[in-house]
């Protein structure tokens, strides 16, 4: 016993001996992971710091440097007769751009208010949907059911662009179109199966853009309706508040950040498409501002094509600043 005793005292006492030698750390091989991970043992920020660092510094060059560049190319002066930008800095361009009070640029101002005025369309849209949707999987489907349905809003996002653009131009086309060509019908899917359709034009750029954003508006509500306590819910039911008053009172206010932040996704990416328009419309009506910036910069004039694209700019960071307001930004 006292043999064990004394054994056990001598390996304390070399441990002892190791450490003080060592710094107070582990005897052993050097791990370099080891050695960061007690680095910044503690220093939570500098840790998330570090391993975030080069992609948000890669995304932050990306991007800024591509808006910094935007704004370089619209001060060029274009060459009257190569139609191509010179090392001439002017700012021409820019007055040309938001010179509103010129005749020549009211029908340009008449688009971009058209298309501002389609974004929150859509978007209203979109929320209107989004909402019951999104309601009925966080709150009333089984919790079986609730992946599957997930993995169904989903599955939109899956396919590309151009195919579901060019997937509800074959939906909504007239009579006379591919499929009666084809000997398929008189028309595109809605008119030779229900016999009606919106055709090309307005409604259907609406009904396709809604479709194309759909998820985004639908995901983020999901996610504020699954962190909504369901005390909150049983304690109105409590005082008395009936479902419409206890939808205004406790679960809209909730939701508005999720709102809110849905609706920048599809806002923006209304704001900017002008293909599947194109698309879907037939190409007979510049519906949207894209196809006029893509129009001025086939002319070619790429300076003036660079300074217009600052109007949607704007109006984007002035969004962003009023949702930022409206807590957007912590449900992202």
């Amino acid at each position: 016993m006292g043999e064990r005793l004394d054994r056990a005292a001598r390996l304390i006492e070399q441990s002892a001996v190791q450490n003080s030698a060592t710094g107070g750390r582990a005897s052993g091989p050097f791990h370099p992971l080891r050695a960061v991970n007690r680095k910044f043992h503690g220093r939570r920020r500098l840790g998330v710091g570090s391993l975030l660092g080069v992609p948000l510094g890669w995304m932050l060059f990306v991007y800024v440097g591509s808006l910094l560049l935007l704004v370089l190319s619209s001060l060029y002066r274009l060459h009257p007769k190569q139609s191509k930008p010179t090392g001439e800095i002017t700012a021409s361009n820019l007055v040309s751009a938001f010179k509103f009070w010129d005749p020549d640029v009211w029908p340009i101002v008449w688009v971009f208010f058209r298309t501002t005025g389609v974004a929150l369309l859509v978007t209203a849209i979109c929320f209107l949907i989004a909402l019951p949707v999104a309601f009925f999987v966080s709150k009333v489907a089984p919790r079986w059911l609730r992946r599957g349905l997930i993995v169904a809003l989903l599955m939109p996002l899956w396919a590309g662009y151009l195919v579901k653009g060019y997937a509800w131009r074959a939906m909504v086309s007239p009579a006379g179109g591919r499929f009666a060509a084809a000997g398929r019908g008189d028309g595109g899917f809605l008119e030779s199966v229900f016999g009606w359709t919106p055709g090309f034009g307005r409604a259907a750029i609406v009904i396709a853009l809604v479709y194309l954003w759909l998820p985004y508006m639908i995901l983020p509500i999901y996610a504020g309706l699954d962190r909504l306590p369901p005390s909150l819910l049983d304690a109105a039911s409590d005082l008395g508040a009936k479902p419409f008053r206890t939808f205004r009172s406790v679960i809209l206010p909730m939701l508005l950040p999720s709102v809110a932040a849905g609706s920048i996704f599809t806002f923006s990416l209304t704001l900017g498409d002008y293909i599947v328009p194109q698309i879907v419309n037939n190409g007979e009506e510049r519906f949207m501002f894209g196809t006029i910036i893509n129009a001025t910069l086939g002319a070619p004039n790429q300076p003036l094509a660079a300074a217009y694209t600052l109007w949607p700019l704007i109006i984007i960071i002035l969004y962003l600043l009023a949702m930022k307001r409206a807590g957007a930004f912590d449900n992202l």
